[in-house]
This record gives structure tokens, sequence and C-alpha cells, in this order.
């Protein structure tokens, strides 16, 4: 009796698990400020008369017509946006808006307070301490969808490396493909021209099982907007902006403002022109489809200026973000920004970019957080084992969201009272009660003593992390989807690949 009393203990323990929520998060960090509010306006003023007397560079003609029909003057190629036209798209442009995942659990809800976090995404190349660093490929991509996927703390589905041993003009079909058959998140959308557009939007329509005025009511996928700083909006960027805004779906508008380089060498200047470049962009999506849901956004940080290579998880960096966070909060818009890290590999110093630049998007309050997880080489490439080292951190953010309880019980006083002078806590009954669930248990850290970290073998954390990436990729078992939607998904691929594809338009 006694022993099978104690094995059935012993199987009630095992069973506890630690209850978490990393998908909805809200940011407890109160928002940091590096300028004045008396600065800030004057900022805000100055992109006002960046669009209003220099002018924006516009390259697509059907963009530099909707803008005139705006009432902005048109001069050739380049726009002079007036104040009031950028205030009346600001008033249309939604605080706040739902993208929807495969489930309503993977839903997300976009507004200033939330948080939500994507690994890095963008990069030519994969690394790991496997197989080393190359050329990313269709294989690579399927195992960073796993990864991904895998972790909730991960809430959107991000471009993670480009999948280089497919053809340009079929690319968008496998990527998709990988992102809503591996996948239930929220799935990103290349703009890379009308056709691929429509080709993504139609497999989102089909698989998800939507008419086109469901598709149409509210996002269901997503794109990053990039400008081509300084002060242009380039023909596939304005392009997708147009798009994903007639058809109700979400950009992330992202000016790349790197000091001293694509913008002036100041933190001020460089958010100046950011700020107008993603003002203009806004601009755009509300003249397309006013209402259209849209995320200001930035990515600006500083050169090397003895190399010109870019550096990211500077204090400059960090600055950046902080105002960009007083920016928005202005705009009252859901906005993005980055972390990111210029080491060539998964070191100490990748760890510490990383970690600074992310704590800047923290302070400055942003919605969504891209590249927080793996992106190495100034986002060059994307590490397996970095993914992994990174999410550790974002999964204890995600603790520091749920807030820490003090009822009555958790202040303890039952245990203190049990406790004698010089005793110890660890056979108190309030601690028997919660030590299985009470504290995070580390995703890659280890802490065992020296003694016992050297007899298992003296792994580090990079070895550590590929042990875990390989374990998710061997044992990955993909979301339940409907068999015909997914056989539907192929023989349109198949079809679609048999008409020629869709070239990617420049």
């Amino acid at each position: 009796m006694t022993r099978r009393g104690r094995r059935g203990r012993a199987a009630a323990a095992e069973a506890l698990q630690r209850k978490v929520d990393y998908h909805n998060l809200r940011s407890p960090f109160p928002a940091m400020n590096a300028f004045t509010d008396d600065r800030i306006e004057a900022l805000h003023a100055a992109s006002l008369t960046v669009l209003e007397e220099i002018g924006i560079k516009v390259l697509l003609p059907e963009a530099r017509k909707l803008f005139r029909q705006g009432g902005a003057r048109v001069e050739g190629e380049m726009v002079f946006i007036g104040c009031d036209m950028v205030e009346a798209a600001l008033a249309t442009a939604p605080p706040s808006f739902v993208v929807k995942g495969a489930v309503p659990a993977r839903d997300i809800l976009l507004e200033l307070g939330r948080l939500v976090f994507q690994p890095g995404a963008g990069a030519p190349h994969s690394t790991d301490l496997v197989r080393g660093r190359r050329p990313g490929t269709l294989s690579d991509y399927r195992e960073m969808v796993k990864i991904t996927q895998a972790f909730d703390v991960l809430q959107m589905m991000p471009p993670l490396v480009e999948a280089q041993d497919i053809p340009m003009h079929l690319r968008h079909y496998a990527m998709t493909q990988a992102e809503l058959t591996l996948s239930d998140k929220v799935p990103f959308i290349y703009s890379r021209g009308t056709p691929q557009v429509i080709d993504g939007f139609e497999m989102i329509r089909e698989f998800r099982g939507l008419s086109d005025a469901e598709l149409h009511a509210q996002p269901w996928c997503y794109t990053i907007i990039n400008t081509n700083s300084p002060r242009v909006i380039d023909m596939p960027m304005a392009q997708g902006l147009i798009d994903f805004a007639c058809a109700g779906q979400m950009s992330i508008v992202t000016p790349f403002t790197l000091m001293g380089a694509m913008a002036p060498i100041t933190v001020a200047g460089a958010m100046t022109l950011s700020h107008a470049e993603a003002l203009a962009a806004i601009t755009l999506t509300q003249l397309a489809k006013p209402g259209a849901p849209v995320c200001y956004g930035t990515f600006t940080s500083n050169v090397d200026m003895k190399s010109g290579a870019p550096a990211f998880g500077t204090p400059e960096h960090f600055t950046a973000s902080l105002v960009a966070g007083q920016l928005a909060r202005k705009l009252g818009l859901p906005w993005r920004c980055a972390g990111g890290s210029a080491a060539n590999i998964n070191d100490a110093q990748a760890a510490n970019e990383s970690q600074f630049g992310l704590w800047g998007c923290l302070m400055a309050g942003a919605t969504v957080v891209i590249h927080s997880a793996g992106w190495l080489e100034g986002g060059l490439t994307v590490s397996y084992e970095k993914i992994i080292t990174d999410l550790e951190v974002l999964q204890m953010v995600a603790e520091l969201c749920a807030g820490t309880p003090a009822t009555d019980a958790d202040i303890a006083l039952d245990a203190l009272r049990e406790v004698q002078p010089s005793g110890h806590f660890f056979g108190a009954g309030h601690t028997m009660e919660r030590y299985q669930t009470q504290f995070y248990e580390p995703l890659v850290g280890d802490w065992s003593n020296f003694g016992t970290w050297t007899e298992r073998g003296s792994i580090d954390a990079n070895h550590r992390a590929t042990g875990i990436w390989q374990n998710i990729v061997d044992t990955f078992e993909a979301p339940a989807h409907d068999p015909d939607r997914v056989a539907a998904l192929q023989d349109f691929i198949a079809r679609r690949t048999e008409e020629g594809g869709a070239a990617p338009e420049s």
C-alpha cells in the first residue's frame, strides 16, 4: 500500500505542468523616452516638411496617381505630400486590429501595448554547427518553419531564409506552402509584384476555406514594406502597399535607415527621415483603401564608420528605437521595431547585441519585434543555434509579461511560521506544493555545477542548442489540416507552375 501510494504521488507529480501563455502578451514595461515631448513634435514637424517641401520619389505610376488624386503635388517621379493628407490618412488607419491565424488560438491582436515576436527574417544564408554556413535552401526554410511553429513565444511566421534552390518565379509557391502546411500561425506573403501577391492571397483563401468577401474583411496575412532610403518608394514596394491595402491585408512599413549611410548621421536626423518615409507609405495605404490595416515601423541603427558595415545592438540603435516608440504613440498606431546582431557567429558579441537591441524594442513599447531570434551578420544569416539561444531570452521576457502574483498564499506566512530560524524551506509544505511549477525552466541553460557539467561532457550552450533544434526537426508533427485543402493547394501550385509561375516584378 505504501509503495503504491508513493508511486501514485510520483505519477501525479510528474503529470503537473507549469501553465504559461506565451501567445497573448502585453508589455509590462513602462515606455522610456529618448527625447522630450517638444523635440518629438519638432521631429514630426520636420518630417512633414520633408514630405511637403523636399518630397519623396515614387517610382510606380499607379501610386503617383493615387497621391495626385488625394491632393499631392506630383512633378515627374517626385511627390510632395501636404500635412492635411497625412493627417487624413492617420485618421483612417486603424489603431487596433486582429490578424487571423489558421485557428482562433493563433489570432494576434495588434495595438499599442501588445507584444509579438518574430525570428530573424529575409536572410540569404543559413548556418548551424552541423552543416556550416551555406546559401539558404527550401529544406532550411522548412526546418526553420518547424522550429518557429514549436515555440508559442514566436507568434508570426516570417520569411526566415531565402530558398535559393528554387527559381524566383516559383519560390513563393514553395515557401507559402511550407508556411501553410507546417504551421498554423499568421503567414507572410512577399510583395514582389502583383502576380506573386495574387498567388499568395489565392493560396491562403483556398487553404483557409474563405470566400473572397471573408478574405477581404480582415487580415489573414502580412507583408513587410521596406522603403529605399533616402526618400524612395520603389515599384514593387509601392505596388505591395496598394495590393495589400485593397485586399484588406496588413502591411508593416519599415524604412531601413542606417545613420551615416542611407540617413543623416544623428539619431534625430535619421529618425526624421524614417518617420517621413513611414508616413508617406502609410498615406499610400489609406489612399488605396481607407481603413486598411497597417503597422508603423522603423529599422534604424548606425554603421561602422571605418568600414561602412551595418551595426546593431548599439546605443544608437537602442535610442532610435525609443524615438520610434515616441512617434508611434503620437500616431496611435501599432508599430514594428527590430533587434539583430552584426556578429558573424553565435558568440558573446551576438548575445550582447541581440539582447541590447531587444531591450531597446521593449523599452520603446514595440508591438511587433522582428529579428528577435537567430539573426547574424546584420541579416545575412539566420543561425539555427542562435534561434534557440535567443528564444531563452524571449521566453524569459514572456514570463515577465504574465506578472508575478502576490496573493495571501504567495506572501507565505504559513511557510514563515513553519520554518525555524536558521532552517531551510526545501521541505516546507508551501515549497512542496509549488516546487514543480513555480520557476521558469530553462530551454537551453544549464544550472548544474561545474563537476556535474563536466561529467556530462562539458557541453556548451551552442551545442546544447544544436540538440534542441535537431530534436524539434526530427520529431515534428505538423498541425492537423484538411487533407482535401492540402491536395487542392498542391494542385494549385502544380497548375501555376505548369503555366510558368509568376516572375517577381521590379
